[in-house]
Order: structure tokens, then sequence, then C-alpha cells
């Protein structure tokens, strides 16, 4: 962390959302469905929440100046919910209560909900009653003491509610209300999704939180807050899982800005009518979707029916790289929106941003904010703009302090350079001549083959621009001849045919002929996580079974 100057006044999230309730109390803050609440009533049923929490010893036990980075000194309260009004408001409670709310994936097996609440030290949990069996089985495996408090929201489900779980209404018609000791101090976590490996837990301060990623800035003061407030920020609507912090980033980043937040039920299947009805209904001005998971479905829907989406201003996409042919595609049927990639990640907060108005989508090229920056191959220095060399994308000034419990990985990927303290997320980029940034892909998605580097995102886009393919995720396996050689898992489109050879000189005609997939196997949907992002561990499960498609 790079301390503030003595004129920087930071903020805590809590004194944030205080700020703005006060000044739009009756406006609509969250709508999900057919239930619509306003500021005034979000946070005066999270202050109840809050109460409850700290009446049941949940809080801060010890100050960040007695702490390392890599240690947390509040406790921790799992959230294990759908996207629902009542998810906001635990979040909101939590940061209230001075205790850190923890995202939980609820496809998570019992065992692996049991090892995250291990590596969280989870002291709580407030859930959905539907989820209560997967909650039990988890908490069977960690001991009939493992957690002190348990509450349980009613969402209509049968399912049977868990010994000693308080109801979540219970608590709101109760009332309560704690006064505002917080600190900018205080801790978010955000819990990383393992795509690549084991979830880890990343420590930030919320006074650098929102500056990273909820629209703060060094120079926000409460004047600032509530005129922006006041203005208001339209009607926003991401479509992707609060339990992954990119939505949660995106709902307290609207807030923030005086915005309607309008939730999209995900204890359901994604369903693109749904998506575009509710859009039009509630005339969303600002849209989110991850990759292609999400917007070909759109698509296809778009194709089949019109929607009145005349009051939406910018589609945003991230979280998973979305398609050139997606996107391009999504310009010309949605003239007059913005088609706005987005690149952050948990590690670094939101860091860029590229727009697309028209067609030829800048797959994966951003203007990237002030403060990032990229490094040597060697992480040992900066590199300026005019050096094209293949670096790490880094972000200075408002990082991160690390991961929870974890100092080696900390100091890995937290490391002092050139005296400023860093975050590293694991991607590879380069500078263009224009100035803008070039995302390469993660690196420990890169496939070394032959002696050269293969950035899977690259080859992948490359394949879904080809007219069979619907979905493709792109990984490597062991050659004997390359030390490892590209695969391709590959879903088509139904009744379309396509041999591994053709994929390969498709791709050929794209790019260097090493980076084409040697194998290819087809498969009838191609696995991603509820959020939309790559599940390469499967993948690469797959990849076995792939056919020659060398020439």
């Amino acid at each position: 962390m790079t301390p503030p100057g003595e004129d920087v006044a930071e903020w805590s999230l809590t004194r944030v959302f205080d700020v703005v309730g006060r000044a739009i109390p009756d406006h609509e803050m969250v709508v999900w469905g057919e239930v619509r609440r306003t500021y005034r009533d979000a946070l005066t049923r999270a202050d109840a929440l809050a109460a409850h929490l700290r009446e049941h010893g949940l809080s801060i036990h010890r100050e960040r100046s007695e702490l390392e980075n890599w240690e947390c000194g509040q406790d921790r309260v799992a959230v294990l919910m759908h996207n629902r009004p009542e998810h906001v408001e635990s979040i909101l409670a939590c940061w209230r209560a001075r205790v850190v709310p923890c995202n939980v994936n609820y496809q998570y097996t019992a065992a692996e909900i049991a090892e995250l609440f291990r590596m969280l030290g989870t002291r709580g949990v407030i859930y959905e009653r539907g989820l209560a069996p997967l909650l039990r089985d988890a908490l069977a495996e960690l001991g009939d003491d493992a957690v002190d408090v348990l509450v349980e929201l009613d969402d209509g489900s049968d399912a049977a509610s868990i010994r000693g779980a308080v109801d979540f209404e219970a608590i709101v018609a109760g009332g309560g209300h704690l006064e505002d000791e917080t600190s900018p101090d205080d801790i978010y976590i955000a819990c990383t999704g393992g795509t690549t490996g084991r979830p880890k837990a990343v420590l930030w301060r919320q006074g650098d939180l929102f500056v990273a990623a909820i629209g703060g800035s060094d120079d926000t003061d409460e004047a600032m807050l509530r005129t922006r407030a006041e203005a208001g920020a339209g009607v926003w609507f991401p479509t992707s899982p609060l339990m992954h912090v990119a939505a949660q980033w995106t709902v307290f980043l609207a807030a923030s800005m005086g915005a309607t937040v309008v939730l999209h039920d995900d204890s359901r299947r994604f369903d693109a009518p749904t998506i575009l009805g509710t859009a039009a209904r509630e005339r969303a001005n600002m849209m989110t979707i991850i990759g292609d998971a999400y917007a070909r479905p759109l698509l296809e829907e778009l194709r089949a029916n019109d929607y009145d989406l005349s009051a939406l201003a910018v589609l945003g996409t991230g979280g998973t790289p979305t398609s050139a042919g997606a996107k391009d595609t999504l310009a010309e049927m949605l003239p007059g929106v913005t088609i706005r990639d987005g690149y952050g990640a948990s590690e670094i907060g939101v860091m860029g941003s590229g727009d697309q108005a028209g067609r030829v989508a800048q797959t994966q090229r951003f203007q990237v904010i002030p403060s990032a920056r990229i490094l040597s191959e060697d992480r040992a220095r900066f590199l300026a703009p005019d050096e094209t060399e293949v670096g790490w994308i880094v972000r200075t000034g408002h990082v991160p302090l690390g991961y929870l419990d974890d100092e080696a990985a900390t100091n890995a990927t937290f490391p002092v350079v050139e005296g400023e303290r860093v975050a590293v997320a694991g991607d590879r980029a380069q500078f263009t001549d224009d100035g803008q940034v070039v995302l390469l892909g993660r690196d420990s998605l890169v496939v070394n083959t032959g002696g050269e580097k293969v950035f899977v995102e690259e080859v992948e886009d490359v394949l879904k621009r080809h007219d069979a393919v619907v979905d493709v995720l792109v990984t490597g396996r062991p050659s004997d001849r390359f030390g490892q050689e590209v695969v391709a898992v590959v879903q088509l489109r139904e009744g379309d045919e396509c041999t591994p050879a053709e994929l390969r000189a498709w791709c050929g005609e794209h790019l260097a002929r090493y980076k084409a997939p040697r194998a290819v196997t087809f498969v009838d949907l191609v696995r991603r996580h509820p959020s939309g992002k790559a599940d390469y561990r499967w993948a690469k499960e797959r990849a076995a079974d792939a056919v020659d498609a060398a020439g």
C-alpha cells in the first residue's frame, strides 16, 4: 500500500453509502423482480443486521496498525446467496459491524465450501434456506462448533432450517442500530474463483478499494459524493452473480453514484429472454455481461425477437474475453450502444476499458488508468510506453495488502519495484504504438510449444470467428516433440460439421502457424463457471481426447 498524502481524505465504504443514503433516501437502490428497495430501506435493514452481528460478538479485534499485510484483525462472515436485495444488504451490514463479508460460490461442493471456510476462519454465515443442505454438509465436515452465528433467509424453499439459525427477516423487523465506527483501514476480502488454481482471499483496505474499484478518487469529499448521488446515474443492470467480486464492484460503483441497480435472479439458468425483457422493462442505461457465454445467447434472442432497448447506452463486457465477432454483431444489432470492454482482477481492481461504437472490435486492447504500469519480463523495472517488450501489467498506488494468512504469496504478488509497491495480477501485456495496452493473457494459461509462447485467449478469439464454432477453450497438453502442444476444446453449432484440420487451417490464416491447434476435440457443451469464466481445469482433462489436426 502507498500511504495517502496528508491532504487526502480516505473513506470507509460504510461512510460512502451513509452519505449517498442521506442524499437520496427515497430513490430506488435495488430492484429484483417485484421487489423494489429504496436507499433508506436497504440501509435501515442492513443496519439492523449489523447490530445483530455485533450483539453476537462479531466485530474487529485488532487494528490494522498491529498487523502484517497478510493478517486480518476482523471476524469473517460468509455470504452464501444468489442475487437478491438481501445479498447487498448482508454486505452492507458486515461493513457497518466491522466484520468482513466473504463471497462464496454456491456451485462449490460441501467439501470445497468447508475448505474455503477453513482458509477464511469463518465465524458466521448469512445464507438462503434453499442452500441449507449444502451448508449443513459443509458445517458437518468442520465440526458442530465451527461457526458461531448463522442467519438464514427464508427464500420459500422446502429445505429444513439449520439448527441454531436466526431468521433474517425477524432480525430486520426487530430493528437495531450501530453508530458509524468504521475506518478506511477496515478490510474487504475478494475470494478468487480458483479458475487456474486454489481459491485465495485478497485483502483490500476499504480506502484503497473505494479508489481502485468503486468510483472514488484521492480528492473525493462529502459534497462530491452528495452532488453525484443527487444527479443520479440512471439504471444499471449487472447480469452476473454477486458471488463474484466483478458483479459486487459494479453494484456498489453504481450505488455510490446514486443509480438504481437491477439484479438478475441467478438461481435459475441464464435465460436470454428474461435478461432482455428485464432490461427493456426497467429501462436499463448500463448493462454488463460476461464474455461469449452471455453474449451469444443474447444475440440469438435479439435475432429472434424485438426488445425496446432504446434506453441502453452502454453494454459492458468483462470477466473473460468477449470475442471480436460477438462484439461486432452486438454493435450491429444495438446501434447507438457503446460496447465497452472492462479489464480488472481481484488483485488489481478496475484497470482499464476499451470502447467500441461500431465494427472492428479491438479485443483485449485497453486505455488503462494512470496508475497502471507494465513491468519488464524479469519484474525488475517499469517499461516505458515506447518499449514493446512483453511484460506484466501491474497496478501502483492503491493496491491490496496481500493474501490472507499467506506471507509467501503476498510477497510474490505484491513486490516493491523501483521503490513502489505494486500488484501483479499475472496477466501479460505490452504497449501499442498509440499508447494503449494489449492484454495477451494470463501467464498461467500460456502454452510453451517448441520454444514459443502461445496465449490461449488469442487463439480462442480467432476460433470463435469461425461460423461453425459456438464456443471454445484452448489449453496445452504434453508433447514429446514440442514439450507442449496447443489443443482446442470446441463446441460446434448444432448441425454444423467441421474437422480438426479445417479449424487448424482457419487459425493458420489469421495467426502464426505455431499458434494453431495441433489437436482438437469436440464437445456438446464447453464448460464454464456460473460467472461465464472458463473452466480450464476441465479443458485440460478433455484435451487428452483431442484428435491430431496437424497437417
